[in-house]
């Protein structure tokens, strides 16, 4: 089997194409032929050995894919060969053939293409888990979401919208926030046109309640300021590139918290609650109350391109690695 190998830490570009033998599936292990394979920020960090998680070389990234079941390890139950599945690799999902934990996966709807299915589960994971767990958020409360034409950003606004929330999408030009407004954004921030601050205020007098952030940089201290009272910030990556040093004196004058959102570990530590998140979120597909947006799909060959594009801020929605035919 071909896979999209690194080994070297450093960009896309440094990444290569090389066979591999096919990997065997056993005890809970599910060996997929993988059809499509969705890019995520942590992708663009683990190549450069920046990531949390710090795989032996040569890895294949590539942390989430969607594809067919072809052998099961013997503990396996829930799936058999010819299903239909998607889920979480860690890395690995950059390959032909992938083996997977079984509680790592889920059924694709039959509605759902292989492209949706690669783009659905880290993304809806995180912000649901974000916004339902670590926020708790309620309807009614005014949501702000930073970065909200990227992948996490997107699934925030629909999940904010079918929570009940007023949502005020943040982007940084009026084509992105298109796409926001047709995700179901209530209002609309350009912060390349006047300070996140400021537009915030206008738009909620007494702040927001609940602040999403996936991009940090200093757009966190901005957001932070325009808090309500008993608010929560949630902290969830760092796509601007800069992590922020958060003013200790903000939360306290604002009684608000600032909250961190794992999902990985999450899922590890309290698996029960991460199954039934997903099967809450499967639910809300079916009710067509959520719908993944793939914005770009790359072939197989074009990795560094994707990558780049990911890097470079310029997806709007989720963009996707059509790994096998």
């Amino acid at each position: 089997m071909r896979a999209i190998l690194c080994k070297e830490y450093g960009p896309a570009e440094r990444l290569v194409i090389e066979e591999l033998p096919s990997p065997v599936a056993k005890g809970s292990g599910v060996k997929i032929r993988v059809k499509a394979a969705g890019l995520n920020f942590p992708d663009t960090l683990i190549i450069e050995g920046k990531y949390q998680i710090k795989p032996p070389m040569p890895f294949s990234p590539g942390g989430e894919m969607a594809g067919v079941v072809v052998d099961v390890g013997e503990k396996v139950t829930r799936y058999k060969p010819g299903d239909r599945v998607m889920g979480l690799t860690g890395y690995g999902a950059f390959a032909e053939e992938v083996v997977v934990a079984e509680a790592n996966l889920l059924p694709v709807p039959d509605a759902m293409s292989d492209e949706e299915a690669a783009a659905f589960t880290m993304v809806y994971g995180t912000s649901y888990h974000a916004l339902k767990q670590r926020a708790n958020l309620q309807p009614g409360e005014k949501l702000l979401v930073l970065g909200a034409s990227g992948g996490v950003g997107l699934s925030a606004v629909e999940l904010g919208k079918a929570m009940g929330a007023h949502v005020i999408a943040a982007a940084s030009s009026a084509e992105k926030l298109e796409v926001a407004r047709e995700a179901g954004a209530d209002e609309l921030i350009n912060y390349t046109e006047e300070p996140l601050k400021d537009a915030v205020k206008k738009l909620a007098k007494n702040g927001v309640d609940v602040i999403y952030d996936p991009v940090g940089g200093d757009f966190t201290e901005q957001a932070l300021r325009c808090m309500a009272w008993e608010g929560r910030h949630l902290i969830i990556g760092f796509a601007a590139g800069d992590i922020p040093k958060i003013p200790a004196n903000l939360p306290l004058l604002k009684g608000c918290s600032v909250v961190g959102v794992f999902w990985g570990s999450f899922t590890m530590k309290d698996p029960k609650a991460s199954v039934q998140n997903m099967m809450e979120l499967l639910q809300l597909y079916a009710e067509k109350k959520i719908h993944p947006r793939v914005s770009q799909v790359f072939a197989f060959e074009q990795y560094a391109e994707a990558l780049n594009a990911l890097t470079g801020r310029k997806a709007k929605g989720k963009i996707v690695l059509r790994v096998g035919g």
